[in-house]
């Protein structure tokens, strides 16, 4: 059976460095799949689709809301033709009654030990239009080794340099979080996969550079310390969601390989200045991720948390607007307040205003938006404070000896000379 596997193409954030990193869910969903499914995968971002090629059956992978517009287009063009469509992912989750209408099947929930079921049905004949697993969760211990072999590799790099591979170690999430839906699409009990079985996923991914995708690593202390001590031994360099506040388990991320995290920058209180400076002296790169138009934010708060930003020296940041989601307790409010001004999905790209916010109007706040990513990059470009992070990894690199050659070149841009 060939099934056609396709991520549709979004686009990137206004003011955003244009790079792609290869999709986790579609590699993840792959391996999910029986072994007599031969998969062949195209990521839209970066090629086109062969809308003629003979399959069998196609399946569409959805992660964002800007994503879904398109792929429903994409399986109107299939069903037209007589092909079975089954979409899956988070954004289907997120639009599923919508999604049903331009599918032949919908899968919502995790597909580990669910999709024997639902290719023996395609099979039979029998494809059910939903198969809903959202509250029954499979054994965490079953998820595997994702199906990176359906990559094209070479679509993923930036300026001749292999990007970061996404691997997770966990599932769900304690917090509840105002604008996340992840509560909604994975639980909120954590859920870490066992240890061994991730960490063995890691060494076998062959790119010395990692994206953990967790929804944040700062769960469970000794789950933390525990993945990390294991971790050293790969010399794998990575990025993550936020890691605990803890000078163990920072010095422990650090003996791993943490190379840079995302972390959440909410205000200007002494608090934050001071956890950056956690990671920073345990040589840990921040990227401040920034989330502008909450309620409680005047316009005068703004502008002090841009100046802010500069002061404590992050390495990077980005920045949003609030974006009322299905599923979160945002969406769910402000539909009570009749404040959703979109109903677009292509408008919900988290650097759009689609709805109202309460201390300015959408344009002020739209305006905003721009000049935070201007002020913040005005004496330093986005993609001179990147190549900085990137000359701080080679330089980790070439001391423990897990400097991979292919990236020879840059790595003398980096340093100004030759490295030979």
């Amino acid at each position: 059976m060939k099934f056609k596997l396709i991520y549709p193409k979004w686009a990137k954030l206004f003011r955003q460095t244009e790079f792609h990193l290869p999709p986790h869910g579609p590699v993840v969903f792959a391996a999910a799949l029986p072994d007599y499914v031969e998969v062949v995968f195209t990521d839209e971002n970066l090629e086109d689709i062969d809308f003629d090629e003979d399959v069998d059956i196609v399946g569409i992978s959805m992660m964002l809301t800007v994503q879904v517009k398109r792929g429903w287009e994409i399986a109107d063009k299939y069903r037209k033709k007589g092909v079975k469509v089954i979409f899956g992912g988070i954004a289907t989750m997120l639009h599923a009654e919508e999604t049903m209408e331009h599918a032949d099947s919908v899968f919502l929930g995790e597909a580990e030990s669910r999709m024997e079921t639902v290719m023996d049905d395609f099979r039979k004949g029998e494809l059910k239009p939903c198969y809903d697993y959202m509250n029954f969760r499979p054994d965490i211990a079953l998820v595997g080794p994702a199906r990176r072999d359906i990559l094209n590799r070479e679509l993923y790099n930036y300026k001749g340099v292999q990007m970061v591979d996404l691997v997770h170690a966990s599932r769900g999430c304690r917090f509840n979080c105002y604008p996340c839906a992840v509560s909604y699409l994975g639980g909120r009990d954590f859920r870490p996969r066992p240890i061994d079985k991730a960490v063995a996923e890691m060494a076998g991914i062959d790119n010395n550079r990692m994206f953990i995708v967790d929804n944040s690593l700062a769960q469970d202390s000794q789950w933390e310390k525990d993945l990390f001590r294991e971790m050293i031994p790969l010399k794998k360099k990575w990025c993550s969601h936020p890691i605990e506040d803890k000078p163990e388990i920072l010095d422990l991320a650090a003996q791993a390989g943490a190379w840079y995290v995302y972390q959440a920058v909410f205000d200007t209180s002494d608090y934050i200045r001071e956890r950056i400076k956690r990671y920073h002296d345990h040589g840990i790169g921040v990227q401040g991720t920034i989330l502008l138009g909450l309620d409680n934010h005047s316009e005068e708060f703004i502008l002090e948390l841009i100046d802010f930003l500069l002061d404590i020296e992050l390495d990077l940041a980005e920045f949003t607007v609030l974006t009322p989601f299905p599923h979160t307790k945002a969406y769910k409010d402000m539909v009570a307040q009749n404040r959703i001004l979109s109903t677009d999905w292509n408008d919900f790209s988290a650097d759009k205003v689609v709805y109202q916010p309460k201390q300015m109007s959408p344009e002020r706040l739209q305006e905003l938006l721009d000049l935070a990513w201007s002020r913040f990059y005005g004496d330093e470009s986005q993609e001179m404070k990147m190549f900085k992070l990137f000359r701080q990894v080679v330089g980790k690199e070439m001391e423990d000896g897990s400097f991979r050659p292919r990236d020879r070149s840059l790595a003398g841009q980096a340093f100004g000379r030759k490295v030979g």
